[in-house]
């Protein structure tokens, strides 16, 4: 899925530039308010925004056998028809380490539902120099929810 070269080439091009990468990452399955949100907050730390996407493989294992709703395929492209986001890339393994560590983000973000402690790869960030954000959730959004809402009313 993730195309090292290509993502070190982007990387040290953004760099040379002067610019502060930010990361962040999730399911995004069911693209709602709160990820368009936990996103727009996301590009405000920094130029480029970079997503890492988990994969349908990690989310059947993360979230259970139902999920994902969207393939990863239409959640990337999702993704990148918002213009604040700059690239985005699925990833396979359960956790975006190798992904951090290959970006080497300046700035890491993850919505409040997180603890600086228990985010997957601020170690690494603040040892390089970056900086972890946690913005707050949006109330009353959220992917499971919406399933929820939906078996209810019949829909799905």
């Amino acid at each position: 899925m993730i195309k090292t070269s290509e993502i070190l080439k982007k990387c040290n091009e953004w760099r040379k530039s002067s610019k502060t990468l930010v990361f962040t990452n999730g399911c995004f399955d069911l693209l709602h308010q709160g990820h368009l949100d936990l996103l727009n907050a996301s590009s405000k730390f920094g130029d480029i925004l970079l997503v890492g996407l988990n994969s349908d493989k990690s989310i059947k294992i993360l979230k259970g056998f139902e999920r994902p709703i969207e393939s990863q395929n239409k959640r990337l492209k999702n993704l990148l028809k918002l213009n604040i986001i700059s690239d985005a890339f699925i990833f396979e393994d359960q956790t975006p380490i190798k992904l951090i560590n290959l970006i080497k983000p300046d700035v890491i973000v993850k919505g409040g539902d997180y603890k600086p402690q228990d985010i997957v790869g601020a170690k690494e960030v603040e040892e390089w120099g970056g900086k972890v954000k946690i913005v707050n959730l949006t109330p009353g959004f959220s992917t499971t929810l919406s399933i929820k809402k939906n078996k209810r009313e019949g829909l799905v």
